[in-house]
């Protein structure tokens, strides 16, 4: 338990991280680094350099801060980095490395402000939270190593099958190195998969969501090749491109993820824009195979780069309307009819297609513009936050309204 003299010093530290936290977090990523290389055998190197990484933790920093009297309203949070640390290899001896340099970073970007008793409070702070974090995260290890099927760290699989969905998005399924079985997982988890990429100086650990129903033999990705050059996030998806075929081999981590379809008959409406429809068509899936009232909403720029159609199609079951928009559609798209709606996904069609079910719940995944749009129409549209589910690609960052519906 913290003192009440250390939760008002931390307090008293919320306006100073509102304007430098980020300064704080990217000072702190280049030190740990620098003197620990080998961390970034778990950093994924593509948020680093396009600075999501640094945004998020400045985020969950702020917000420890701000909410240190009450720990538990971050618990949430802590849940969902929890499994992606769990997911990574993040272990206990990492904890002192990375609170070390946090304060380090604090230290010196606040300057004469960083006194010694907001440092000690930090300090005192960190180590709290640390240990919620240890603690967490082994109960989520114990579990993954000890269910039927799992295992602990990291574990030998096949590629059985590589099939091409759609022109930048190409499925791995996966099966077991030892033909043992495997971890269960919940729709709309995700794996860790490692791969080593020649002449490259570090290990690149990448989370791909699981596009198929839980209870089949394998496990199955599917993954976007990032074909713009000016991306940093292309590297792991272009090996696997190119480079990964049947037979090749990946080690990948038990399925984690705090993101999935909760287990009741309430009605769902699934949407996803590009490649976020991986962990909504497993939701898809599972929901009709518990034959609830489901409606699924896909947006992509046109039929090219669509992937799933077909599958989507051949469920034929009789609980699901589908919708498909299409941004700019070609027109083969228009001659075969393949979609509903030409543009966006906007709130006023949104109200004139979907139920509005008051026990509806609502999941989405796919861009970040694409989910700050619908985040915001289904806040006008008077959906309850609670009935609200969504997952980041990457570090968490706020959902802010909307400037526009790109």
């Amino acid at each position: 338990m913290l003192s009440s003299k250390t939760i008002a010093t931390i307090k008293s530290t919320v306006p100073a991280l509102e304007v430098h936290g980020t300064e704080i977090t990217k000072l702190f990523y280049n030190m740990l680094f620098t003197h620990n290389p080998e961390l970034l055998n778990i950093f994924n190197h593509a948020n680093q350099k396009q600075e999501r990484q640094q945004q998020a933790l400045a985020n969950a920093v702020y917000a420890a801060a701000k909410n240190i009297d009450q720990l538990e309203a971050i618990l949430p949070v802590v849940k969902q980095v929890a499994h992606k640390h769990r997911s990574l290899g993040v272990k206990p001896e990492h904890y002192p490395i990375v609170g070390k340099y946090l304060l380090l970073a604090i230290k010196e970007v606040l300057g004469d402000d960083a006194t010694d008793d907001i440092l000690n409070a930090w300090e005192e702070t960190y180590s709290v939270i640390a240990g919620v974090f240890i603690e967490v995260e082994q109960e989520m290890y114990t579990e993954a190593a000890t269910q039927p099927g799992g295992w602990e760290n990291e574990r030998n699989f096949v590629v059985d099958r590589k099939v091409k969905e759609s022109d930048v998005i190409t499925s791995f399924y996966l099966v077991p190195s030892d033909g043992k079985a495997i971890a269960p997982f919940k729709s709309g988890q995700y794996i860790s998969v490692t791969v080593d990429i020649p002449n490259d100086d570090f290990t690149h650990i990448r989370q791909y969501s699981l596009s198929d129903a839980p209870g089949k033999p394998y496990y199955r990705i599917s993954v976007k090749k990032e074909t713009n050059p000016s991306k940093p996030d292309g590297v792991v998806s272009n090996y696997l491109h190119e480079h990964i075929d049947a037979g090749d081999r990946l080690k990948i981590t038990a399925p984690a993820g705090d993101f999935y379809l909760k287990d009741d008959s309430s009605p769902v409406v699934l949407l996803s824009g590009g490649v976020g429809i991986t962990p909504m068509l497993s939701m898809l899936k599972s929901s009709l195979n518990q034959n609830r009232k489901t409606t699924f909403i896909h947006a992509a720029l046109n039929g090219k780069v669509h992937a799933f159609h077909d599958e989507i199609i051949g469920l034929d079951h009789p609980s699901l309307d589908y919708y498909v928009c299409y941004e700019t559609p070609t027109n083969k798209d228009r001659e075969d009819g393949l979609f509903n709606r030409e543009g966006y996904i906007e709130k006023d069609w949104l109200d004139e297609t979907l139920p509005m079910d008051p026990d509806t719940h609502y999941y989405f995944c796919g861009p970040l513009p694409f989910m700050r749009a619908i985040k915001e129409s289904l806040t006008k549209l008077g959906v309850k936050e609670e009935k609200i589910h969504f997952e980041f690609f990457g570090p968490a960052v706020a959902l802010e309204p909307a400037e526009s519906q790109k």
